[in-house]
């Protein structure tokens, strides 16, 4: 299996994933969020990446206003820049997204160690997914994407989940 707790599987990716790499790596962005655990998520990983992908990086707080404070110390300045407090599953979330190159980033934290955060944890799963079911799906799964379904719905309806995929996939038996 892929091990996702580096960068190092995008240099040797598709086109988007290579760039994914050079940006995060130049621009220093994990380095910059190290003592918040910080872990890329999301469909450029896991090679479902479509046009207007973004980069999703999840982040483990301990101090939510501290957390703030360097995003936007590090980030602030950075081409459309925002930062937002919700509540999401009951848990506080911070998210902050911003331009950087050609890709739009998201920065998500939350009070959670980032392997159990939701964001990893269904990646991992449609990975496994991915794995089991070849390419044929993987490229189902991106046009449904392109045609305007988010990443766990798609899933979901290629699965044949019958509620909410993002709970779903959570307890999806191989």
């Amino acid at each position: 299996m892929t091990d996702f707790t580096t960068l190092d599987y995008l240099k040797t990716g598709n086109q988007k994933q290579i760039r994914a790499y050079e940006v995060l790596t130049q621009n220093k962005i994990l380095s910059q969020l190290a003592e918040f655990d910080p872990l890329l998520v999301g469909t450029i990983p896991i090679n479902i990446a479509i046009e207007n992908s973004d980069l999703d990086i999840i982040c483990y707080w301990k101090d939510k206003t501290h957390f703030i404070e360097k995003l936007t110390a590090i980030f602030g300045t950075e081409a459309e820049f925002t930062i937002r407090e919700t509540t999401i599953n009951n848990q506080e979330s911070i998210i902050a997204n911003f331009r950087k190159a050609a890709f739009e980033i998201e920065i998500f934290g939350q009070n959670i160690p980032v392997q159990n955060q939701n964001g990893y944890r269904h990646m991992i799963i449609e990975y496994n997914i991915l794995q089991l079911k070849g390419e044929k799906f993987r490229l189902e799964i991106i046009r449904l994407k392109q045609n305007g379904y988010k990443t766990e719905p798609a899933f979901g309806l290629l699965l044949g989940l019958k509620d909410d995929p993002y709970t779903e996939l959570l307890d999806y038996k191989f």
